[in-house]
């Protein structure tokens, strides 16, 4: 039996590739090429593996209409249906920045995101340490209520002919009814009832916004005072101030207070012990006088 055509779900319309590459590759931003794959396991897999390949240089774009093997930080991994979210990952080749740095291309990821929801979807979006982009799970909530991950950011260095690079891979929910999302946790523009769910006008808007926050930070040579994007996700950073609890990558916890982010990207938590800066952990944002719960 033939493969259905991806024009017959018209709310769910495939991306075009076309007018994508002329309205991102157009010599404004940091993107040299853009392609848009109808299926693949995982954008960023492909990705390296043509990098490492010497088949993507730096500034590549690689975009899919279904990506059913997505990957996340610590392996883990999820599907969409077809169509109906973000999956891009994009080679960044920051020569201008000392590799100590490049700790804070992730969190970049998580800013820029944030800021295309709110450009182009009026969408609250905030982060939750390190790179989570969490939106109200009942619609325009309170302050106080209930969050859910509309998009995750995952970086992973890779080797190339020139050098070591990064590819930064984003997913991120657009269309997904609730029976729809990977985990119960999870939103989506769609539910949210964001301005646009359109994935080209969304693609656009997140490939614009982290381009825009990548060249400021490569020419302030990775200094996130100078390029201003510390201040950025500090303001962001719905995990500052929060009672925390961390799941650290050697399986102990942590509990205490995020005191802040540190100019390094690292989450700054207070306990009876005192303060440590972490550098990598799962964050489970913990509710004053409730069981504890996931951001």
């Amino acid at each position: 039996m033939s493969n259905p055509s991806p024009w017959a779900d018209l709310s769910r319309p495939p991306l075009r590739q076309g007018p994508l590459r002329r309205a991102v590759v157009d010599g404004s931003g940091p993107w040299t090429s853009l392609d848009v794959l109808p299926r693949v396991g995982s954008t960023n897999e492909e990705l390296r593996r043509r990098a490492a390949a010497g088949d993507a240089g730096p500034g590549a774009v690689l975009t899919t209409d279904h990506q059913d093997a997505g990957r996340g930080r610590r392996d883990r991994t999820w599907t969409t249906p077809a169509r109906s979210s973000v999956a891009v990952s994009v080679l960044l080749v920051p020569q201008s920045v000392p590799q100590l740095r490049w700790s804070w291309l992730p969190l970049l990821g998580g800013v820029g995101v944030r800021d295309a929801l709110v450009r182009v979807g009026g969408v609250p979006a905030e982060l939750k340490w390190p790179n989570d982009v969490l939106v109200p799970r009942e619609g325009r909530a309170s302050a106080d209520g209930p969050r859910g991950k509309v998009c995750g950011v995952l970086a992973e260095v890779v080797k190339t002919p020139g050098g070591p690079g990064v590819v930064l891979g984003i997913g991120l929910n657009v269309s997904q009814r609730s029976d729809e999302l990977p985990v119960p946790d999870a939103a989506s523009l769609a539910g949210l009832g964001a301005a646009t769910t359109d994935r080209d006008t969304v693609l656009r808007s997140v490939l614009r916004a982290v381009g825009a926050r990548y060249l400021a930070w490569a020419e302030a040579g990775g200094d996130p005072r100078a390029s201003g994007l510390g201040p950025a996700y500090r303001e962001a950073c719905a995990t500052i101030g929060r009672r925390v609890r961390v799941a650290l990558p050697d399986g102990t916890t942590l509990e205490g207070t995020a005191e802040g982010v540190d100019d390094e990207g690292r989450l700054l938590v207070s306990a009876a012990e005192g303060t440590t800066a972490l550098a990598a952990g799962d964050v489970l944002h913990v509710r004053s006088g409730e069981p504890s719960e996931q951001a």
